[in-house]
């Protein structure tokens, strides 16, 4: 195995830790899910926080969310290909809010640097991400009032911020917030 297919074996098998025990996860905790030795996690890793860095960059990565919404059916009503792109996003970001939750929750609070590559690495994500979306729309933009680029940027921020809600107030499935994106609030009359 190389050194980098060891660095990611490692990560994936550290993540799910974190989220449970989050900074405090011990280095024997580590190997074993790992199913290595506490010495190779070290020569992998210059220390503890190199790997929970890895870690989280690995959370971080749009991967899975854009394998999900390439594998979306383009022949597919434009409502189910919205509700299968809205239910990958929400996993993903569900995924990393735990992470950065139980990171944060544990001790590790990590201050915004402007100049940090992992900030370059989010804004490419989003990036891929709109992008993604933008081609769930293509097959419909004829019957679009908006260009697919500022459906899939208003889609988005109706996702990013459709779920917080007052704790008394139930929140809409993702069925109804994409009807509620693709019809509005007012009943057709």
């Amino acid at each position: 195995m190389s050194a980098d297919e060891r660095r990611a074996m490692i990560v994936h098998a550290v993540l799910p830790l974190l989220v449970e025990h989050g900074a405090n996860v011990t280095s024997s905790q580590i190997a074993r899910a790992a199913g290595i030795g506490e010495g190779t996690v070290f020569r992998a890793f210059k220390d503890k926080d190199e790997l929970l860095d890895a870690c989280t960059a690995e959370a971080l990565k749009p991967d899975h969310v854009l394998d999900a919404i390439a594998e979306i059916p383009a022949d597919q009503p434009l409502e189910d290909r919205l509700v299968e792109a809205a239910d990958a996003l929400g996993a993903h970001l569900e995924r990393m809010s735990a992470l950065m939750s139980a990171l944060h929750a544990s001790g590790r609070v990590r201050h915004r640097d402007p100049k940090s590559p992992r900030r370059g690495a989010r804004r490419e994500s989003m990036v891929a991400i709109r992008a993604a979306v933008v081609e769930l729309f293509d097959p419909e933009e004829d019957r679009m009032r908006l260009p697919p680029e500022q459906l899939a940027g208003l889609f988005l921020t109706l996702l990013s911020g459709g779920r917080r809600l007052a704790p008394d107030v139930e929140a809409p499935t993702t069925r109804q917030v994409v009807d509620f994106f693709l019809h509005g609030a007012v009943e057709a009359g």
